[in-house]
């Protein structure tokens, strides 16, 4: 699945695509929290996904290796901060915290990117794209709270939330990084060192986990089910899909597709996990469809 295949898809569908699979994603880690230790889960993720990258990897890794070392301090942070560092944060934050803030917080990803796009590569976003994000945040809100203003004072927040907002920031930077990378790194080449350099920051931290705690990586079918998940569609194809949409239309644009995340999560949830749709999920999902629309819509020029 090359960058040639990609183009013949919107980079819109794309990013949606990958936003909705991470939605999957946080609820196996909510739903296994207790079953599947955190980066034990982290770890055969990457580990399975690498195994499934390596024969579409390999050959892309060594025809561009030149270009991989003369920008291996972007490639090495692009592993570390979007491999090892934003999952392993999550699963780690969704230890101890609830699953309602863990979306909260990773609804705010695009004012992070918005922010950093400004100051490390002197991307400004327009008033619309604020006005954009505004109106997503608020539609995440409205699924929040149940569309009542009450429950704003009935969220209660815990430990684990520091680590998620790390993580939001963590991932903001990945993907603003991502539009430094030159042309030929693009694609295949970059999927296949980020993971390979993410599956080695992981490796001390699960030995970490595995000699210094109690819990150990499972081997039964609901943890093989929940790697083979998240190895394949949160792991190979979301950030295939989200790398190739960033680079086509920019991280600013693309930041605004993380209120997709949560939405993503409550469908998923309703369809496979039998719970009740609500007028205010409806009204949610219109809010951020209609923000993302207004903050991606470019008006015609001459």
């Amino acid at each position: 699945m090359n960058n040639s295949f990609l183009d013949r898809f919107s980079p819109y569908l794309l990013l949606v695509l990958a936003a909705s699979f991470w939605g999957g994603n946080f609820n196996v880690a909510r739903a296994f929290n207790v079953e599947i230790p955190p980066m034990g889960l982290s770890f055969w993720r990457w580990a399975v996904a690498g195994l499934i990258l390596l024969p579409l990897v390999w050959r892309p890794m060594r025809a561009q290796w030149t270009a991989f070392k003369q920008h291996f301090p972007l490639v090495l942070a692009l592993g570390l901060l979007g491999v090892s560092g934003f999952n392993t944060l999550v699963y780690l934050g969704l230890q101890t915290t609830t699953a309602t803030n863990g979306v909260l917080l990773q609804s705010v990803n695009p004012i992070f990117i918005i922010a950093l796009s400004s100051l490390l590569l002197g991307e400004f976003a327009s008033p619309r794209q604020w006005l954009g994000i505004l109106i997503s945040l608020v539609g995440v809100l409205v699924i929040l709270i149940q569309g009542q203003l009450k429950q704003l004072v009935q969220l209660d927040f815990h430990t684990g939330d520091l680590i998620i907002l790390v993580a939001v920031l963590d991932w903001a930077l990945y993907t603003v990084l991502l539009r430094k990378l030159p042309n030929e790194l693009k694609g295949l080449p970059i999927l296949g060192y980020t993971v390979a350099i993410g599956i080695l920051g992981i490796l001390p931290l699960y030995l970490y986990e595995i000699i210094m705690t109690t819990r150990s990586m499972p081997l039964n079918g609901i943890s093989i089910s929940s790697v083979l998940y998240v190895a394949i569609f949160p792991s190979v194809l979301s950030y295939l899909f989200w790398n190739h949409g960033t680079q086509r239309i920019g991280a600013n644009r693309a930041g605004q597709f993380a209120h997709v995340v949560p939405i993503s999560g409550i469908l998923i949830a309703v369809v496979l996990l039998g719970e009740k749709l609500h007028l205010y999920h409806l009204l949610g999902i219109v809010l951020v469809a209609a923000g993302i629309v207004l903050a991606n819509y470019r008006q015609a020029t001459r």
